[in-house]
């Protein structure tokens, strides 16, 4: 049996479990994939799990994906300037394994765009990200492969935003978070990759109705699958995207790389996962 995971710390929240758990029935696979909870501390002989051959792969969620980044023996040279990892895959070697990295997040959030408002990126220019995590590095860079315009990362921090730019380079510019009015009139998306929106937690001032009316807000918090930023925009006539697609469609490419098969996200998968939210 092949088998893989999700390691996070804590890690009983996941719905990973259930995502692949859907499609190795739905292939017929001898596999399995459980949570595991790691703490910080056990990350690294963790990963010698992975070397010894004991799993054939598997995800990193919080807090885990920058130390994964440092500790794996391979890195994908696509996803390396993100600085955070949360694929890993056994690579078999003359003797054991090695443990390869990805960051799968930037495909699944041009994925769930896609997906989700097809054809959004046609004529866009200018977009804001809010906040300057890993979620906004991930989104950062794949808003730089679609877009010819300006990304803003606004962040309440002034300093975390400057560093997320000047590492990924290309069309981005920090800005503080306060400047959300004044940027907003040429803005054609919104992502939020903050965890606000959690627990029916709302930003303080994020004057919405200060962007133009054909404008796409989305959200990568899917815990509400509505959460409040997501209805103020719907409310105003804005279109929006939920981030459960973001879920599902980044999972996408571990499973192939682990099992052999590429899965896809249908609308029974969905249905499943949306139940348990």
């Amino acid at each position: 049996m092949k088998r893989a995971f999700v390691i996070g710390h804590p890690i009983k929240h996941s719905r990973s479990p259930l995502i692949h758990g859907h499609w190795l029935a739905e292939h017929g696979i001898d596999g399995s994939y459980d949570a595991i909870d790691v703490t910080p501390a056990d990350l690294p002989a963790f990963l010698e799990r992975i070397r010894s051959g004991e799993f054939i792969g598997g995800n990193v969620t919080v807090p885990h994906k920058e130390q994964a980044f440092k500790l794996v023996d391979f890195s994908d040279v696509d996803t390396v300037h993100l600085g955070a990892f949360n694929t890993l895959i056994a690579q078999p070697l003359e003797t054991g394994f090695g443990v390869y990295g990805t960051n799968t997040d930037l495909y699944g959030f041009l994925a769930n765009l896609d997906a989700g408002a097809p054809g959004w990126s046609e004529g866009l220019d200018n977009a804001i990200v809010l906040g300057a995590g890993g979620a906004a590095r991930a989104a950062a860079a794949a808003l730089s492969l679609r877009t010819s315009g300006t990304t803003y990362v606004l962040n309440r921090t002034l300093d975390r935003a400057e560093t997320l730019c000047a590492d990924l380079g290309g069309n981005l510019q920090a800005a503080e978070l306060a400047r959300f009015a004044e940027l907003a009139p040429s803005a054609g998306l919104v992502v939020n990759t903050t965890t606000i929106g959690m627990h029916g937690t709302r930003f303080d001032d994020l004057p919405l109705d200060r962007l133009p009316r054909t404008a796409l807000v989305t959200d990568i918090v899917y815990v509400p699958l509505e959460t409040p930023l997501l209805a103020d925009a719907r409310a105003l006539g804005l279109r929006t995207v939920d981030g459960l697609g973001m879920l599902l469609h980044q999972a996408v490419p571990g499973f192939e790389a682990w099992f052999g098969v590429r899965p896809e996200v249908t609308q029974a998968l969905r249905a499943k996962i949306e139940a348990t939210l």
